[in-house]
């Protein structure tokens, strides 16, 4: 005898969510945010138009809400792979693989296309805008204690925002090109840089 189980209406709102928001950023990768559309989305996530409607009833809602999601979930990622670099002299380079691995990301990618159409759109810009300084923080505060960087040193904090700066053009530089023996000398040479400062401050 068979039995028919019932999955929770709030079980598969969650999922058809999160189905919804993985095929936007699969879109945005692949076809821009011109090229993104509530139809083409929902199509991909095998999702109706109503039920796409029902849970983002514009594209600027669904897009921002697609990066907030993937945001939280890559940011899981970054502690957990910073986590799991040793301690060493090789450490601070370790570190800064991993920042550059997420900067060559479809997640990074997907985050230019917002940041260049909300250059244009106020709309899109009102909901961008708290976004990246949310995650600026959070990869700026995740870069300190990766490095054991000491802020209240002078020019040590300078020194972090720069360290994210440099990986985040190399990130956009691999956008047009494959860049990885390029970036992978500049690390090299970032890493001896970070090092003698940090190793200075102590």
């Amino acid at each position: 005898m068979s039995t028919t189980v019932r999955v929770p209406q709030e079980e598969r709102s969650r999922v058809m969510r999160a189905r919804l928001l993985e095929a936007t950023v699969d879109c945005l990768v692949e076809h821009g945010f011109a090229g993104t559309t509530t139809t083409i989305v929902s199509e991909r996530a095998g999702v109706s138009r109503g039920a796409q409607l029902h849970h983002f009833p514009t594209k600027n809602d669904l897009v921002v809400a697609a990066m907030e999601h993937v945001t939280t979930v890559r940011g899981e990622e970054l502690r957990a792979a910073v986590a799991r670099v040793p301690d060493g002299e090789r450490r601070t380079r370790a570190v800064l693989q991993v920042l550059a691995d997420h900067v060559t990301s479809p997640v990074f990618t997907a985050g230019l296309e917002l940041w260049v159409a909300a250059r244009t759109d106020p709309a899109l810009l009102e909901a961008v805008a708290p976004l990246e300084q949310r995650i600026g923080r959070e990869a700026h505060q995740l870069t300190v204690e990766a490095l054991g960087a000491d802020e209240s040193l002078p020019g040590i904090r300078e020194l972090v925002q720069a360290t994210l700066d440099l990986v985040r053009g190399l990130g956009l530089a691999d956008t047009i090109t494959d860049d990885a023996r390029r970036r992978a000398r500049i690390l090299d040479r970032w890493a001896a840089v970070l090092d003698g400062a940090l190793g200075a401050s102590a």
